[in-house]
């Protein structure tokens, strides 16, 4: 029996969702637990391409559990399309294979209306919100007047609390920012119509979860975005509104911190971000085009191009202890293939001094500039490439030296998008991966 947790070690977009699916495949039960919406996964499975915004990649394999926790923020329409989705690709979506938590948050209209008055209202200061509701949402969760999804469960509780959210949030609506007014009954009466359709997945996930562990089946853990997106340690405010950290496996699914055994870091052989924010190895240059052309840097869920540059070490090692993590997964490595030389930023320096550590002043790492280690590149086709000794020897050389400076074992090394299209050493869930 094992537990594994997977997280982003960048800004997000690291490729989680072929790590995840490579992975699900070993665990009983998949958990999301953690974000909203406003984060896709990109799977491409025998040329047939999936993109997940709510439910756990898990659930393209057939025998695999899939939970959505507590720790996510439902947007009910968003689900019930994705599982219609699904659906029409003939995998099967139904009640025995997804389980939906009655204490998750659920997304509403005004959260999203307020989302974009917000982001209109601030011009040229907006944070590139996706505008999807996220924010407010847990905004009302800890201010405990959120609507959760057992509320589904009891129309008078639902309408009663979506009368009065509506009250306070139409009069900020208007007053504050001049937007229309929303009208409850439309979204009572719609909201109704979703809860008979959801109420079968409605459950305990905490209680499943627990069930699992005392039977010693193998369980995954998935969260959204990444460490550096994280409310308390990302970039700040640039980031998202949970957080993505490892420790949210056990508050955004109810399980005790004991029951975890190991911690994957996800990490794109370069680096992106989406948004704005500080980005001290950005490149705007031909290198940087060429990243984002080759790597397909457009966001799964927003279209938005991604900002590119070269491998952070620092923001890795950042994340490395702020998630413990236990082991990496490399991701988009094919990529650099024809860039050379390669370059790794090791640290950075500001004012003439260097730092091994990201600043949480933003303006002290907005000044930074990157210390560069130069590294050869490689020419070489490498997606063919299924073992680690396959791979050309500039290619060898670049993952040891990320290994060497995080002090972390790389377990999966991602050649291309297909699911086998991956090299492996070590399997979080104490196996070999062919």
């Amino acid at each position: 029996m094992s537990n594994v947790v997977i997280v982003g070690a960048q800004w997000g977009d690291e490729g989680k969702g072929k790590v995840v699916d490579l992975l699900s495949s070993y665990a009983k039960i998949v958990v999301r637990f953690q974000g909203g919406n406003n984060a896709g996964h990109t799977l491409v499975v025998n040329g047939v391409q999936s993109i997940l915004h709510l439910i756990p990649s898990g659930i393209l394999y057939k025998d695999t559990r899939c939970l959505i926790g507590n720790g996510v923020v439902v947007d009910p329409e968003i689900l019930l399309e994705e599982i219609k989705d699904l659906s029409s690709k003939k995998i099967d979506v139904t009640p025995e294979r997804l389980g939906l938590s009655e204490r998750a948050h659920l997304i509403m209209p005004y959260h999203k209306a307020i989302d974009m008055a917000r982001e209109k209202a601030k011009g040229v200061s907006q944070i590139g919100t996706t505008g999807r509701g996220i924010g407010p949402c847990y905004e009302d969760k800890i201010s405990r007047i959120g609507i959760r999804v057992i509320d589904l469960t009891e129309p008078n509780v639902l309408e009663e609390k979506i009368e009065e959210n509506l009250r306070e949030k139409n009069f900020y609506l208007t007053n504050f920012f001049g937007e229309e007014p929303l009208k409850a009954d439309p979204i009572i009466e719609r909201y109704v119509a979703m809860a008979k359709e959801l109420e079968p997945y409605i459950l305990d996930v905490s209680m499943e979860v627990d069930g699992a562990i005392r039977r010693g089946e193998n369980i995954l853990f998935e969260g959204a975005q990444g460490t550096h997106l994280d409310i308390d340690h990302g970039t700040y405010p640039f980031v998202t509104s949970s957080n993505p950290v490892a420790a949210t496996a056990c508050t955004g699914t109810g399980i005790g911190p004991k029951s975890l055994n190991s911690i994957v870091g996800i990490v794109k052989a370069y680096t992106t971000r989406v948004g704005k924010g500080p980005f001290v190895c950005e490149l705007t240059d031909e290198c940087g085009d060429f990243l984002q052309g080759r790597g397909k840097e457009f966001g799964a869920t927003t279209g938005r191009k991604r900002r590119c540059g070269w491998l952070d070490l620092p923001l890795v090692k950042y994340s490395s202890r702020v998630n413990g993590i236990t082991s990496i997964a490399i991701t988009k490595l094919d990529v650099l293939t024809g860039l050379n030389p390669l370059k790794i930023c090791i640290a950075y320096e500001n004012q003439g001094k260097t730092m091994e550590n990201v600043p949480a002043k933003l303006s002290t790492l907005s000044s930074c500039t990157p210390i560069y280690e130069q590294i050869d590149g490689w020419n070489e086709d490498i997606s063919e490439a299924r073992t680690f000794d396959e791979l050309p020897k500039n290619t060898r050389a670049y993952v040891k030296r990320i290994e060497e400076f995080l002090h972390i074992p790389v377990c999966i090394i991602s050649v291309g998008p297909e699911r086998d299209q991956t090299i492996t050493s070590n399997n979080p869930f104490n196996g070999d991966i062919s």
